[in-house]
């Protein structure tokens, strides 16, 4: 196949291989992993899941926040041939029973405090909790270990939840391959060596935040986790670990850059990546200014197929909008409506070919069709592809632009959130007879959420009642910045509430 490393393909729980006995690997809040420390906890805990959960392809939930539980878990899952399936330590009871029942989880791993919140209706049976303290010291206490897997690398490994523009989160299926494949592009294209030292500051239940651990011990490097409270917590941490690299989103650029950074704790970091959303031209300035010795890498992924394009540093500052071009293992297409390819400077659909591509969503034979569909018949890698719905064009001489979204998910600080679903959560409160929930341009988030609603006629207080309630009911990152009460909503041509409508009145109030 076309592309593909020279070397074997190999399960994801060899990325513990990869350093030298002595080298640091992990950085935790209770010390210093060596590779060596590493590889023994891998190990352990793979050899106590298999005595836990000794179904293959059982799926086993995470729900903590960044530590051992939530770096080792991919590997030692993967090892013990299981699914892991992480959960963003941000989300809420709701959110978390439907990913258990839609996963089909037999274990739940969390922090105690997170599972004294789930109530009894959000835990399917045959789902059991287990505190992380009690996992780790179980494992610690194990008498053996787990070897090298020998697993056949395009079997799935992970599931991530990712919200689409309608409905609950679905669950993106990834195989070892995907995963290592992934990790060994990024470490390539980003030139990560084994002196290099990563702040994860990223969630880790998101492919993002998870392959900042694996590009890192890819390369055989050092990992530095960390749930920073302020931006400034960053700075500190970049200092006193001596990062190399650092990794974030739109929005957190623009606070990071708002610091006052000692020019030699700038200078301490080589490169700096960004997805999760467009570098506006006045960060990209501002980024340079900042850490100017840095490299600055912009990215554009896809959870489907984790990562598709990235623009060279050193084009940055003449082509600063550049999605860039395909990273390695990624063939990228722009294809018109009639499935041929574009010629240079016209728009079309990003479709993504080749090894990274996902295996579908988690038991949704209807939207895997949707977005995973036959590659077009210029693909030099052929099979499956995945068919973004993102409108780019691409310019003489490669250079890939983002153009629009064909749907209308709401893209807020990072993270992706279907509006359906903060809607689905305020006609939940009964206060509400209709809501839509739009994602309004923002400085600083890139776009919040906004939500317009009309109140159900028997509610009483609902302005004051329905903040408190979806602070109940959604995590932090889905809170509408504002909510906008309407006497009557406007209805379209098709009879269905006029998001469009709703949206230009929305964005014109807050232009005036």
């Amino acid at each position: 196949m076309p592309g593909l490393a020279a070397n074997p393909i190999l399960p994801l729980d060899h990325l513990a291989l990869r350093g030298d006995d002595h080298d640091d690997a992990l950085v935790l809040r209770e010390g210093v992993l060596s590779w060596k420390d590493l590889r023994e906890r891998v190990s352990r805990l793979a050899a106590w899941l298999v005595r836990e959960v000794p179904q293959t392809g059982a799926r086993i939930a995470t729900w903590a926040a960044k530590g051992e539980l939530t770096c080792l878990m991919p590997l030692a899952a993967a090892r013990a041939g299981l699914v892991h399936v992480p959960v963003n330590p941000l989300l809420k009871h709701a959110q978390v029973a439907h990913i258990l029942a839609d996963s089909g989880a037999a274990l739940l791993i969390g922090t105690a405090a997170r599972l004294n919140t789930l109530e009894a209706v959000d835990v399917p049976e045959g789902c059991r909790l287990l505190a992380e303290d009690e996992a780790l010291a179980a494992a610690a206490r194990l008498d053996g270990e787990l070897g090298p897997s020998e697993a056949d690398p395009h079997e799935l490994a992970a599931i991530l939840y990712t919200s689409g523009s309608t409905g609950r989160p679905k669950g993106v299926m990834l195989s070892h391959a995907n995963m290592g494949l992934g990790a060994e592009s990024v470490a390539a294209y980003l030139g990560l060596a084994r002196d290099d030292r990563t702040l994860a500051v990223l969630p880790l239940a998101f492919d993002y935040g998870q392959n900042q651990l694996f590009s890192t011990w890819h390369a055989g490097g050092c990992v530095v986790p960390l749930d920073y409270l302020v931006p400034r917590d960053l700075m500190k941490a970049v200092e006193k670990h001596r990062i190399t690299t650092l990794a974030a989103v739109p929005p957190l650029w623009v606070q990071v850059c708002e610091l006052d950074w000692p020019a030699e704790t700038a200078a301490r970091l080589r490169r700096l990546t960004n997805s999760g959303g467009a570098l506006t031209v006045d960060l990209v300035r501002r980024l340079r200014a900042t850490f100017p010795q840095a490299r600055l890498f912009a990215m554009y992924g896809l959870t489907e197929a984790f990562r598709s394009t990235f623009l060279d540093p050193d084009l940055i500052d003449s082509h600063p909008t550049s999605m860039g071009t395909a990273i390695p293992h990624a063939e990228i297409l722009v294809v018109d409506d009639r499935g041929e390819v574009t010629a240079d400077g016209e728009e079309g659909e990003l479709v993504h070919c080749g090894p990274l591509v996902g295996q579908g969503y988690w038991q949704d034979e209807q939207r895997t069709a949707e977005r995973y569909r036959p590659a077009p018949a210029a693909s030099r890698y052929g099979g499956t592809a995945v068919w973004s719905g993102d409108r780019v064009r691409r310019e003489a001489g490669g250079l890939l632009y983002f153009l629009g979204r064909r749907d209308a998910m709401i893209k807020s600080a990072g993270n992706r959130i279907s509006p359906q679903e903060i809607e689905e959560a305020a006609l939940a409160t009964g206060l509400v007879a209709e809501a839509v929930a739009l994602g309004l341009p923002d400085v600083r988030l890139g776009q919040a959420v906004h939500l317009v609603v009309r109140a159900a006629p028997s509610a009483t207080d609902p302005a004051a009642e329905l903040p408190r309630k979806l602070m109940q009911e959604l995590p932090n990152f889905m809170q509408p910045k504002a909510i906008h009460w309407r006497e009557a909503m406007p209805v379209g041509p098709n009879g269905k509430l006029d998001r469009a409508g709703l949206a230009a009145e929305l964005a014109a109030e807050f232009a005036a």
